[in-house]
């Protein structure tokens, strides 16, 4: 799996790392991936996204699961799930761009050039009104739309894709399409095919689940290692830096990161930008803001590169 861009990593010194502690994330023991890992599943039609984390939970049999950013009940797609010590990466999904192919519903029949050239206006930043349902405070806000690709018109039909920022309404942007228009518009259907590095192409249904761990309990785990991926692939996006291994325990502690016990990093990271702190062995230390930019962590000697937000690795993995 391509995990590293290393087009896009500085070195500040080099390392090694301990072969005897740790692991490679992608290769980890099934039963810590079980504690430790992520599921994508392809939400069906019907139950709540808080519904769909309790059947993996049974399923896997495992204290707690998190879902990575709601769906109401009658849609469907893409709904990363967090197993046990990997939910508190949950924060990571909120602020990912999404991806939607929707089934719009005009109340009339009006040309294609005309719902063209709406569409036209309803891409790059919008201002959107929550609905009165819904899980934020309801004032206007201005949500970015990145792309809009029409794939389908028939009659009143409309089947589009949308990538747009996290926080959008989907069914709210049809019915402000329709106000638009002068028609009057609804959603018919949705389908989440994208949140961060989870989409259409990696996605299992609950069936899928459930016989891949049938199947591990008689002793074959390999159904279930192709459906569970590791913490760490949550935070492809996220720009990172890595540990020697002698700073490692000091962060399990919750102790900052001071810029010596850097090893490399990625480049252009930005002052109180989101980080993610490795091991060499690419495991998921902490995440945590950067107190400078990529520039001053490859000068600096001993001032604070990163301040700690969440934890992830047990203390005493690297002792």
């Amino acid at each position: 799996m391509n995990f590293l861009d290393e087009t896009n990593i500085l070195v500040k010194k080099e390392s090694t790392t301990d072969p005897n502690l740790g692991h490679d994330p992608f290769n980890s023991p099934i039963d810590f991936l079980i504690k430790y890992g992520m599921v994508n599943i392809n939400k069906p039609q019907g139950p709540t996204s808080h519904q769909i984390s309790d059947y993996v939970k049974q399923i896997l049999n495992v204290k707690k699961a998190g879902h990575g950013g709601t769906l109401d009940p009658n849609v469907t797609g893409v709904l990363p799930i967090a197993l046990e010590n990997a939910t508190r990466i949950i924060q990571i999904f909120l602020k990912e761009r999404k991806e939607y192919v929707a089934l719009m519903h005009l109340h009339k029949e009006v040309s294609n050039e005309e719902i063209k050239k709406i569409f036209e206006e309803f891409t790059g930043t919008i201002k959107q009104l929550p609905p009165i349902r819904s899980a934020v405070k309801r004032q206007e806000r201005f949500r970015r739309i990145y792309s809009i690709d029409i794939l389908e018109i028939e009659e009143k039909d409309v089947l589009f894709r949308m990538e747009c920022e996290a926080g959008t309404y989907v069914r709210k942007y049809i019915h402000d399409f329709g106000l638009k228009l002068n028609t009057g518009a609804h959603m018919q259907q949705l389908v989440r095919i994208k949140t961060g590095p989870f989409n259409d192409k990696n996605w299992y249904s609950l069936h899928d689940l459930k016989d891949a761990y049938e199947e591990f309990k008689e002793g074959n785990e390999l159904p279930l290692r192709k459906i569970i991926v590791p913490v760490e692939f949550a935070i492809i996006n996220v720009k990172k830096v890595w540990v020697h291994d002698s700073a490692i325990d000091h962060l399990c502690h919750g102790s900052p990161l001071y810029s010596p016990g850097i090893s490399k990093l990625s480049d252009n990271i930005q002052k109180n930008e989101l980080v993610a702190i490795l091991t060499l062995k690419n495991e998921l230390i902490a995440l945590g803001l950067s107190s400078m930019d990529s520039d001053l962590m490859l000068k600096s000697q001993r001032d604070i590169a990163i301040k700690l937000e969440k934890v992830f690795m047990p203390i005493g993995t690297y002792k």
